[in-house]
Formats: structure tokens, C-alpha cells, sequence
């Protein structure tokens, strides 16, 4: 598959305590899954705020390959990633 393309996870501010306050976080990886692997081993606390025990995207977050939420695509969270993608977690937001 060739080298991984670096990716910006954009991480929102309620999140940013869990991985020593940053706004944003590069890496490589070739999808959307890989890229939430890689938090996994190198954000631990913060992976663990946005996945379940099981891996899956909990569903009060939304999570956005550059202006597209990945439920909204073909290959959901395996879209494949290209070099300067920004993948963005953002809480879902409701009220009445």
C-alpha cells in the first residue's frame, strides 16, 4: 500500500484534556479506521473518548474527512485518506 499520507485530526475543545491540550495532531495513516488505531497506541485517553470498547465511533461524536461525516459515505470509517486530508471529531449538538 505504499507510504501512509499525513493526516490533521482537528481535535475539539472539549477533548483537547486528553491529549495534553492540543488542537490538532498529525499522523499517517490510510484510513479513517488506521487513523483511529494510531490514536489508540499514541492517545490512549483520548481514543477512549471518542471509540467505545469496541472500536466504534460513540454516537454523540461526528467524525468529518474534511467537510464530509463519515456515516455519510460509501466506506464509512474505512474512506480512504489522501495526503493533507483533515479528519475532524466534532460533538453532536441537539436541543429544542
Amino acid at each position: 500500500m505504499g507510504l501512509a499520507p499525513t493526516i490533521t485530526i482537528h481535535v475539539p475543545g472539549p477533548l483537547r484534556a486528553y491529549c495534553a491540550g492540543a488542537a490538532q495532531i498529525s499522523i499517517s495513516a490510510h484510513t479513517v479506521r488506521a487513523a483511529l488505531e494510531d490514536l489508540e497506541r499514541s492517545q490512549a485517553a483520548f481514543y477512549r473518548n471518542v471509540c467505545d470498547e469496541t472500536g466504534t465511533v460513540r454516537r454523540h461524536l461526528n467524525v468529518f474527512v474534511n467537510s464530509d461525516n463519515v456515516r455519510d459515505l460509501d466506506d464509512g470509517i474505512d474512506t480512504t485518506l489522501m495526503p493533507g486530508d483533515v479528519v475532524t471529531i466534532l460533538p453532536a449538538v441537539s436541543g429544542g
